[in-house]
């Protein structure tokens, strides 16, 4: 038996869709084996899951979906980015590991101690973050094999006050930030997502957007940007309830999913 809920889901859409909403942060919950190498008490890690959780984000994502004239796929991590990151890099190509964040967290928001710095990454990173990896190259490959392309829109969102951790939090916090890539993102992508969103700033506070590994730099048919939604316009900050703004974020996604499956 396990504590665990299967680590990371992908939710069907239409077989001609080329679109796959990805959820990485949306989730709180930690197996409790990954549980006890977290030093936090149990109030001082509910109030870390409020602020580094994208709250909200994978029903902001399932309602874009039903709402969608063309139904995109999911690929939603059905566990807290404090157990892995699965959009971090698991080596010395992470510049988040400066402030203790590399696929595993060493450090919270605010700096403070999360895990041993001496912690052995390795069993984490094989367990979840290598299969994630692999079933969302898997899931990349099966929209180019149907569609001819893939289409990458990683639903995350961010807190409006900037946070400890945040390397790039000088900048503007507008509605809507969109990260992109120069090879992956296309200006079709970029200007459908402004016309959806309205007020949005690129690669501010936040920066870049996920491409599997596999395909990044070379398959100019996988287009991806990340769609960081400021938390303030669609619930109480931190960690709370969701309010009327959720339903107008997700019909702006819908828009965009809409736009760019044509």
């Amino acid at each position: 038996m396990t504590d665990a809920p299967p680590s990371f889901e992908l939710l069907p859409g239409a077989g001609h869709s080329p679109v796959i909403l990805h959820v990485p942060h949306s989730a709180r919950h930690i197996p409790d084996a990954v549980r006890e190498g977290i030093v936090l008490g149990d109030e001082e890690l509910a109030r870390e899951l409020d602020h580094i959780t994208d709250a909200h984000t994978a029903e902001i994502a399932a309602t874009a979906a039903g709402l969608a004239g063309v139904r995109p796929w999911r690929f939603v991590n059905r566990l807290s980015r404090l157990v892995v990151d699965p959009e971090r890099f698991p080596d010395e190509r992470e510049e988040m590991r400066a402030v203790g964040m590399g696929a595993v967290y060493t450090r919270t928001t605010h700096g403070d101690e999360l895990r041993s710095e001496d912690v052995d990454t390795g069993p984490l990173v094989e367990r979840y973050f290598l299969p994630y990896a692999r079933a969302m190259t898997d899931a990349v490959a099966d929209r180019l094999a149907a569609t001819g392309r893939a289409v990458i829109v990683d639903v995350h969102s961010y807190p409006s006050r900037r946070l400890p951790y945040e390397l790039h939090g000088q900048g503007p916090r507008p509605a809507v930030c969109l990260g992109t890539d120069p090879f992956h993102t296309p200006a079709a992508l970029l200007d459908a997502a402004r016309a959806a969103f309205g007020e949005t700033e690129l690669d501010t506070p936040f920066r870049g957007t996920y491409v599997p590994l596999e395909f990044h730099g070379t398959r100019p048919e996988v287009s991806a940007l990340m769609v960081e939604i400021r938390r303030d316009t669609y619930m109480t900050e931190p960690g709370g309830p969701a309010g009327p703004g959720l339903r107008r974020l997700a019909a702006a996604l819908a828009g965009l999913v809409d736009a760019v499956s044509r």
